[in-house]
């Protein structure tokens, strides 16, 4: 966890952070059955062979163990993906691998569906740990 005067939260943040700024939170009911969902539309990443604009919609599910994800810093995150050349795949495997590293979690899940673009839809489940089971909710 990083100390007060380095979180974003509390503080005025104009811009996109990476991976690095990602904040957590302490969680004490690890012993509780508890699932934690973001979602959002407004997620955007760029063609990295044309260069256009991608849309995506993100879910994402975790089971907090000892820290939880500030929202805060997830959405400054996820607005430095804007401007970055990534494949749909690419990008599900890379918020997986920042926000796990972030929270720790017992499981998270990142269930990304790229809009259609070309006549086709995307959608790329990954999970940590692998082989964690779809839930159907």
């Amino acid at each position: 966890m990083r100390h007060r005067e380095e979180q974003v939260l509390g503080r005025e943040v104009r811009g996109p952070i990476g991976a690095e700024g990602l904040d957590a939170v302490p969680w004490s009911h690890a012993d509780a059955d508890a699932a934690v969902e973001f979602t959002t539309n407004e997620l955007t990443a760029l063609c990295p062979i044309t260069g256009q604009p991608d849309f995506y919609e993100l879910a994402l599910t975790y089971r907090p163990k000892g820290s939880l994800i500030e929202s805060k810093s997830l959405k400054l995150y996820l607005w430095g993906f804007r401007d970055k050349g990534i494949f749909a795949e690419d990008l599900a495997a890379t918020l997986l691998k920042d926000l796990v590293a972030a929270c720790e979690p017992t499981e998270m899940a990142i269930d990304l569906t790229q809009q259609v673009r070309g006549g086709l839809q995307i959608r790329t489940v990954v999970r940590h740990p692998p082989g964690v089971p779809e839930s159907h909710s």
